[in-house]
């Protein structure tokens, strides 16, 4: 058994390769993923055998975007079960491989309760295994109706803070298809706009270091015919002064319980512009992107990332000379800070949107009340 992630060789495909799936071989099931480092040069998959290839595939981000972690994640203890690995292993490598996002825990801990549950109603192995895949297909069903159901409520909302326009929207990082088991979060929104005629502009920040914004965000925009617009993520002032951006569409790795909303590192910046300019700063996640058990946003912990993202550039089908695999842009030995999520105190945010619907304003209370509702419906 191999145990690493295999390139599968089927690039340059039409676009709408689904970002993860399931595919039965004669030697076994595997997932495979849209190797979204290779995006938008060109639409790779990469095929998983077993967790530590998934792991491996997380943490270079491979695949990513919350949702989607809890969909991969679910799947992961799914392949471990198929394939006879210890899936209880399996299960705390995957949970630990992107630990800012709640989303990987919850879709692991989903698929592997399933396992247990039919082990102790006296299913074999095979029934094991079928359980912990039933719930991770079941995952993955959920979060393209919550994708469908947040660009409803999303759009609903932009009609009531922004009446009689069209919109300009500034967003950061990617939450489209590629995040998601259905069209995207902040993302959706956007298209749901885009599809009604009341989509003026997308402001699409590059999202340093890795550039989420312009190789895929861009990509999905161009994709979806939208008018879009790219500016560097420092340029995002400028933006807000000249009074071209009417709201911020952002996605979220997890909500803690006060309604602190950690996110790719940058969205902090942009409340603080949104609030001085008076601009809405709107989060758009599903449920279990919200974490009751993390009560605030000091208890959430930030993932710090290797230097190299910072101080060396990487570019696909570039050949490259750093020590970390990329273009240097710093001087040998530089020391770089390199957090992968920052974290918005509740004030600063406008509304949360879920499938559940509308957090605003946001309190700790309002959200407990949203879950305990999100609770009774999966009940």
């Amino acid at each position: 058994m191999v145990d690493q992630c295999a390139q599968s060789g089927e690039d340059n495909r039409s676009p709408g390769i689904p970002a993860v799936r399931w595919d039965e071989r004669p030697e076994g099931p595997v997932l495979v993923l849209l190797d979204q480092r290779r995006l938008p040069a060109e639409e790779v998959e990469v095929v998983c055998v077993d967790a530590p290839a998934l792991v491996d595939a997380i943490r270079t981000l491979a695949v990513r975007g919350a949702p989607l972690l809890g969909i991969a994640g679910a799947y992961g203890v799914a392949l471990a079960a198929a394939r006879g690995f210890d899936v209880d292993e399996a299960a705390a490598a995957l949970e630990g491989a992107r630990p800012t996002a709640v989303n990987v825990a919850v879709g692991v801990r989903r698929a592997l309760t399933a396992y247990r549950a039919a082990f102790a109603a006296g299913g074999e192995q095979r029934q094991a295994a079928e359980a912990a895949f039933a719930a991770a297909r079941a995952l993955h069903r959920e979060d393209a109706g919550a994708s469908a159901r947040m660009a409803q409520h999303g759009l609903a909302l932009l009609d009531e803070l922004l009446p009689g326009s069209g919109y300009r929207v500034l967003t950061h990082c990617n939450t489209g298809a590629l995040v998601s088991g259905g069209e995207g979060t902040a993302f959706a929104v956007v298209l749901e706009a885009h599809r009604a005629g009341r989509l003026r502009r997308l402001w699409v920040d590059e999202t340093r270091p890795l550039l989420q914004g312009a190789r895929l965000t861009a990509y999905e925009a161009a994709g979806n015919g939208m008018a879009y617009t790219l500016l560097t993520d420092n340029a995002a002032g400028s933006l807000f002064a000249a009074g071209e951006v009417d709201a911020v569409l952002i996605g979220a790795d997890r909500i803690a319980a006060d309604g602190s909303v950690a996110n790719k590192v940058g969205s902090y910046p942009l409340a603080v512009l949104a609030r001085y300019h008076h601009v809405p700063f709107v989060v758009v996640a599903p449920m279990t992107t919200v974490d009751p058990d993390t009560p605030d946003g000091a208890s959430i912990e930030v993932e710090q990332r290797s230097g190299h993202e910072v101080t060396e550039i990487t570019t696909p089908r570039v050949p490259v000379a750093g020590a970390g695999g990329g273009i240097p842009v710093a001087p040998l030995g530089t020391q770089a800070y390199n957090p992968a999520f920052d974290v918005t105190p509740p004030e600063l945010v406008t509304a949360i949107v879920t499938e559940e619907g509308v957090v605003s304003p946001v309190t700790a209370e309002a959200l407990a009340v949203l879950c305990d509702r999100s609770r009774q419906v999966t009940i």
